[in-house]
């Protein structure tokens, strides 16, 4: 199996810089750090993430391009995230075998590759703190908004597929809050009952029931109001199908309202 390794992450903007984390962020700084040991540690051939800020109307979208190389000042919170600058390769070979395979399966799916592509926040901030090799090829993905949870899923089966028929060891990453009901105040937390739906969903996750945390899904990204309508953890929980896996919570942390885990997923072996 070629998927090494998935992932949530957060990508809360105010982790942007490093020198700028606030004390209540620290101990989800230190998480993701500790999973960018992982993942270098697996030496990976490409990361393949999912943003919920690449939020597309009508196509599931993949970033293509043979590098991503731009400025990001963030559209939402130009205030906090200006001027950054990010330079990563691409995968265009398993990019478009992952547009190619949706196509044939009936999705709307697209390749981008346009050198003058922005990419968003969602995207740039885990990579700051998750790839400690800056040469491993990155593919991105968008959320899209016309699909619902079902085709998400299944979208993320197909791309499971063509990671699974890749000689390349991939890491895929579903970077995204849990429950989103944002409200100002950087230092909320998510309420009690959003708390207890992230905690029972997470714990799914690490138990390896992934069957458990697909059917509680829709019901839970409607009460916890999950960050692009669970879309992410969707895609990813798609990705994982067919698959034994055992994870670990490595961390949760607030942002305004939002709740932030930092989980990982280990393939089992037969």
């Amino acid at each position: 199996m070629s998927l090494e390794l998935a992932m949530i992450s957060p990508h809360t903007p105010r982790i942007c810089h490093r020198d700028k984390v606030a004390d209540f962020q620290q101990p989800m700084v230190e998480a993701m750090l500790k999973t960018a040991d992982i993942i270098d540690g697996l030496k990976p051939d490409v990361l393949v993430l999912v943003s919920c800020h690449w939020m597309s109307s009508f196509e599931h979208y993949v970033d293509a391009a043979a590098r991503h190389k731009g400025i990001l000042t963030a559209f939402e919170c130009p205030d906090v995230i200006s001027d950054v600058p990010y330079d990563h390769p691409g995968c265009p070979e398993l990019a478009h075998q992952m547009v190619k395979a949706g196509v044939q399966a009936g999705l709307s799916v697209q390749a981008v590759d346009d050198p003058t592509y922005v990419w968003d926040y969602g995207t740039v901030v885990p990579l700051r703190y998750l790839l400690k090799d800056k040469t491993t090829p990155v593919i991105d993905l968008s959320v899209c908004w016309a699909a619902s949870l079902e085709e998400t899923m299944q979208w993320g089966h197909i791309i499971g597929e063509v990671i699974a028929a890749s000689p390349l060891k991939v890491v895929f990453v579903a970077s995204g809050a849990l429950a989103h009901n944002l409200r100002r105040g950087p230092s909320n937390w998510p309420n009690l009952t959003e708390q207890a739906l992230d905690r029972e969903f997470c714990n799914h996750l690490v138990a390896g029931e992934l069957a458990n945390a697909s059917d509680m899904l829709a019901s839970y990204a409607r009460a916890a109001s999950v960050e692009s309508g669970g879309r992410h953890v969707a895609m990813l929980l798609g990705v994982l199908q067919g698959g034994k896996y055992t994870g670990v919570l490595h961390g949760y942390g607030p942002s305004s309202g939002s709740g932030n885990p930092v989980l990982t997923l280990h393939p089992v072996s037969a």
